[in-house]
């Protein structure tokens, strides 16, 4: 199994840590993000959208971080990171996807790039961008989780934990003020206590610079 991944990728850590949660084993090659190693021909032959994370399992080959979690899931069943009861499973999805689709994609590097690039924004505009949507999206989140905790939606570990974690980092990283999100602080907290959470972490990787 190969994991083609950035270090610092909200993307590629969400898979880091189901990998780890399942156990598997994996080869990790970085690709660079800071120097476009992700538009390299060679990249964009396997991967055509150039993107990361992308994962090979033999002759199966998945990009975007949910498809490949929810393949894992599919593949490697324990443990299980959705919930049998469709009802539970569609809100853990629904919070994945709140992450997924709705916040980390405003905070991508391209995205940052090119709002400098043609809007002229500065560090401080870019940082306050990407601040704006994660909080907008953690306020949904907030009203979301489950107060009895550990985790976001109780004491099983699922798709939602999976993703909130990385989120919470990135939001660090971008100064968001995380006091309105007493319940999502606490998720995460408990959540980094976990062997496959610290292992995923960007900074426990080799590749970090």
């Amino acid at each position: 199994m190969i994991l083609y991944g950035y270090w610092r990728s909200t993307s590629s850590y969400r898979v880091r840590i189901a990998l780890a949660l399942k156990g598997l084993a994996y080869e990790a090659r970085e690709v660079d993000l800071r120097h476009d190693a992700q538009s390299d021909p060679a990249y964009l032959r396997i991967n055509p959208q150039g993107r990361v994370p992308l994962l090979i399992d033999g002759d199966v080959t998945i990009g975007q971080s949910l498809a490949i979690i929810e393949y894992l899931d599919e593949v490697y069943p324990a443990p299980a990171l959705l919930p049998a009861n469709p009802s539970a499973r569609a809100r853990v999805r629904q919070a994945a996807q709140i992450i997924a689709c709705d916040i980390q994609p405003h905070g991508n590097l391209a995205v940052l790039r090119r709002l400098t690039s043609q809007f002229g924004a500065d560090q401080a505009g870019t940082d306050a961008w990407a601040a704006h949507w994660i909080a907008l999206g953690f306020a949904a989140l907030e009203a979301m989780a489950t107060a009895t905790g550990p985790y976001l939606f109780g004491a099983e570990v699922t798709l939602a934990d999976v993703c909130l974690v990385p989120q919470i980092y990135n939001a660090r990283r971008f100064g968001v003020d995380l006091s309105p999100f007493g319940l999502l602080v606490a998720a995460d907290a408990a959540l980094r206590q976990l062997d496959a959470f610290d292992a995923a972490r960007p900074e426990a990787q080799p590749q970090t610079s």
